[in-house]
């Protein structure tokens, strides 16, 4: 089962990545200012995977990749994939195991395990 994980940018917004069950990124969501904006998307989407649009593409150095859109408007942008069989087993991933994922924060750079 993959997890959504909250973590902060350099420019101190929040954002968050979808992770696979072997804990590879599979997408980054776009910025946002406040942490609880960030959940309430996570949220918004774990209810609503069944309308998620992919669109797949494909770079100029040709690797492959997808934007996700949620109602129409663009929510995240996947990772770049070698092989477009990559890029659909990783849109298979986020539909089987995103509405059953947990959400992780590790906005607050705190350690978990301490010495």
């Amino acid at each position: 089962m993959g997890v959504f994980v909250i973590s902060k940018r350099f420019n101190d917004e929040y954002k968050f990545v979808f992770t696979s069950r072997k804990g590879k990124t599979i997408f980054t969501s776009l910025s946002y200012e406040l942490k609880f904006e960030c959940e309430e998307d996570i949220e918004k989407f774990k209810l609503n995977i069944e309308s998620a649009e992919f669109l797949k593409f494909k770079s100029t150095a040709g690797k492959y990749f997808f934007k996700l859109f949620l109602a129409g408007n663009h929510f995240a942008t996947s990772r770049k994939y070698t092989t477009e069989l990559r890029l659909q087993k990783g849109i298979n991933e986020i539909v089987q195991y995103a509405s059953k994922s947990e959400m992780l924060d590790f906005s607050e750079n705190n350690f978990v395990f301490t010495d």
